[in-house]
């Protein structure tokens, strides 16, 4: 096992030597989720729990739980949690596609998730099946994540995710077939006037239509350094 942190004197996080560094994804969706207020968060597919550490922080006093397929990373998801003084009690090993018979409807104010990008069979596929199963929809589509999301969220409760752009049609279509009304975009850029890379979502669970798209947030400054945004969430400043 190894540590990593994010910025110094910040959360740390334990990993196999062979397993996943820090996903840049997984902090920007806690920076995004950060304002909605929340007294229960739940991660869908919480993996080994950067992001429920995350959004933990930002919710200090919420109760948080996560699901994840994998007893390996469950187990490295409460570990984490444990590691910065937060309670990991509320992580269960199971199929988020059993949400019905497994978690309770309803009882979320905020639910996130990091799901995997890409269609099963559409290009690369990782040797290594953990890597696989994050990258593609082999153990859940971008359908069965927003079917769970729209199933755990209160009403009015809120639902946000990372995803690619070219799929946003898809992600739309998913959350409104399930409850899930998408009320805040936000394209995230590597530079001013590049194509996004990634989208951040915010839906609401029988929220009204109208849809807030919010200014680009830019990983790079025009000196091809940090941008400004990335180093406040990294505490570089």
């Amino acid at each position: 096992m190894t540590y990593d942190t994010l910025w110094p004197g910040g959360p740390r996080f334990l990993r196999e030597e062979s397993g996943f560094k820090l996903s840049t994804d997984s902090v920007l969706l806690a920076h995004f989720a950060a304002p909605l207020r929340a007294s229960t968060v739940f991660d869908l597919g919480c993996g080994a729990g950067v992001l429920t550490v995350l959004l933990q922080l930002s919710h200090p006093g919420a109760a948080v739980g996560g699901i994840e397929l994998s007893a390996a990373a469950a187990e490295l998801c409460r570990r984490n949690l444990a590691e910065n003084g937060m309670d990991p009690g509320g992580i269960l090993c199971g199929d988020l596609r059993e949400h019905r018979r497994l978690l309770k409807a309803g009882a979320w104010d905020l639910v996130v998730s990091n799901p995997p990008y890409f269609s099963a069979g559409s290009g690369y596929s990782a040797p290594d099946p953990a890597r696989a199963d994050a990258r593609e929809e082999r153990t859940c589509t971008l359908d069965d994540v927003c079917a769970a999301a729209g199933y755990l969220c209160r009403w009015g409760g809120a639902f946000a995710l990372v995803h690619r752009p070219e799929r946003l049609a898809e992600v739309f279509a998913a959350l409104t077939a399930h409850g899930l009304e998408p009320k805040r975009l936000r394209p995230v850029q590597h530079r001013a006037g590049a194509a996004p890379s990634l989208v951040l979502v915010e839906a609401r669970r029988g929220g009204k239509p109208g849809l807030a798209y919010e200014a680009p947030l830019l990983l790079t400054g025009d000196d091809g350094g940090d941008s400004e945004e990335v180093r406040e969430i990294y505490h570089m400043k």
